[in-house]
């Protein structure tokens, strides 16, 4: 009779633990939602009190239905964003906004509820998303990957350097430097403004590497990441601190946004250098002090895979163009697509579209191979691939190239909306031809357990943030470009 009574005691005692456990969890989220939700009602001129108990719901949501996601600071800031924005599309600005004045003022009442997005994002998603991070790091059961602090800041830190060197030897030409937009006229010299520059950069490289060290894993999900974590930096900086630092009024209206819409793009841009700089310095790392098994080594040579990765990624990108062409053709955005201002016969505009498409899709096998397990994930990575290329090619690249100037204005944006949704086609209908490429590929290597044992750790395990990246990063990529051009 002791046995089992004992047994039932230790069962219970272990459930107490672990539902106070969860309450503490909801309590921690409940506290730092009530103290954003405070600070979001002094910014925004509201009832103090009606946005603590709003920050007080968010915070308990949150806490009871990302707890066992939150598993670490990063992952716990992506979903907590990810959590705002799907709040500000569905409630202030989205289904109730639509059912209370009709669908032809969505767009007008959106853009007057911008503030309250900014609110969401750096008052409870972020705090909340962190807090609850942090605390399923320390006091999580399950053993996590292995974090190193040393490679995080030293791959951190060269990457955001790098990219801050590359891209601002790029645009500091012109005196212009997206990542200080919004600071107002600088009083200081030209010294001190590239060095507060890398300063800036150096911090969200370095921050970039503590927070997503986990998560990244090949060169396209860290552009994917970058791309988030610089969106975020964009509220921060611009929005937030650089304005407060000069002493200048605090403004989260539209208005204020479309006029430093051009450091959006710039963030973007700087995000994907950063994405790729910290991915070729993490790989360094790990070759140089970690990964020092000959065995476990890859199939082929190094110069085969890449052209396995061309190939594959230019049929897929042939597919993706083909698919894409009638929404294309439909929006008369071909023209824009492919850089000309002119009009095409169909089929010469056709052709050049598909080279263009192909060529492109090389790009998608050399970042994204191995990133997707399934359809759906390939897909999502896909649409985040489309997202990066309409900000590289028709924003960038294409004016760059023709006039030597590149236009980041919100009527340029504007008046290239319509392609935005022939390049998310592109790149779902591309991750689709090209993962059916590469399963074909990796059943044969699967015949080896040595090799299925190594594949297995390439693929992204279920449960990661990729998710909640992917909600955040698409919504607000294509939302920004509608609601402030």
């Amino acid at each position: 009779m002791t046995e089992p009574h004992s047994s039932v005691i230790m069962a219970l005692e272990s459930n107490v633990g672990a539902l106070s456990a969860h309450a503490k969890r909801v309590l921690l989220c409940l506290f730092i939602g009530a103290l954003g939700g405070a600070l979001q009602g002094i910014i925004l001129t509201r009832s103090v009190a009606q946005s603590i108990l709003y920050g007080v719901l968010f915070g308990t949501v949150f806490g009871l239905v990302f707890a066992k996601r939150a598993t670490s600071p990063g992952a716990g800031l992506i979903w907590g964003l990810a959590f705002a924005v799907l709040l500000w599309i569905v409630f202030p600005a989205g289904i109730l906004a639509l059912l209370a004045v009709g669908s032809h003022s969505m767009l007008v009442d959106a853009r007057e509820r911008f503030p309250e997005l900014v609110a969401l994002l750096l008052c409870l998603g972020m705090p909340v998303g962190l807090a609850l991070g942090s605390w399923g790091e320390r006091h999580s059961t399950i053993p996590a990957l292995k974090f190193n602090w040393r490679r995080a800041i030293i791959a951190g830190g060269f990457a955001g350097v790098l990219g801050g060197l590359i891209f601002g030897r790029w645009v500091s030409s012109g005196d212009y430097f997206p990542l200080l937009a919004g600071y107002g006229p600088f009083n200081t010299s030209r010294m001190n403004i590239i060095l507060l520059h890398f300063g800036i950069a150096l911090l969200i490289g370095v921050t970039f590497g503590l927070l997503f060290q986990r998560d990244v894993k090949g060169y396209g999900s860290c552009m994917g990441w970058g791309l988030g974590y610089t969106i975020l930096w964009w509220f921060m900086g611009q929005l937030t601190f650089l304005p407060i630092a000069a002493h200048r009024q605090l403004d989260w209206s539209a208005d204020q946004a479309s006029a430093v819409f051009g450091s959006l793009v710039g963030h973007i841009l700087y995000g994907l250098i950063l994405g790729v700089a910290y991915a070729t310095f993490d790989r360094v790392w790990l070759r140089l002090f970690i990964q020092s098994d000959p065995l476990n080594r890859e199939v082929g040579g190094a110069g085969v895979n890449v052209l396995r990765s061309l190939s594959w990624g230019a049929t897929a990108g042939l597919f993706g163009g083909i698919v894409a062409s009638p929404v294309l053709l439909a929006t008369h955005a071909l023209p824009k697509i492919v850089g000309l201002d002119i009009t095409l016969s169909g089929f010469r505009g056709l052709i050049l579209h598909l080279l263009v498409s192909a060529a492109v899709g090389m790009t998608y096998g050399l970042l994204f191979r191995n990133e997707a397990s399934n359809l759906g994930l390939g897909i999502a990575w896909g649409w985040v691939f489309g997202l990066i290329w309409w900000f590289v090619g028709p924003m960038t690249l294409l004016p760059l190239l023709l006039t030597g100037v590149c236009d980041w204005s919100t009527d340029a944006a504007s008046a290239l909306l319509p392609s935005l949704m022939g390049h998310l086609i592109y790149g779902a209908a591309t991750a689709f031809a090209f993962l059916l490429l590469e399963r074909r590929y990796t059943k044969w290597l699967l015949l080896d357990p040595r090799i299925a044992a190594r594949e297995a750790t390439k693929v992204r395990p279920v449960g990661t943030p990729a998710p909640a990246l992917w909600l955040f990063a698409l919504a607000l990529g294509v939302l920004l470009p509608i609601l402030l051009g």
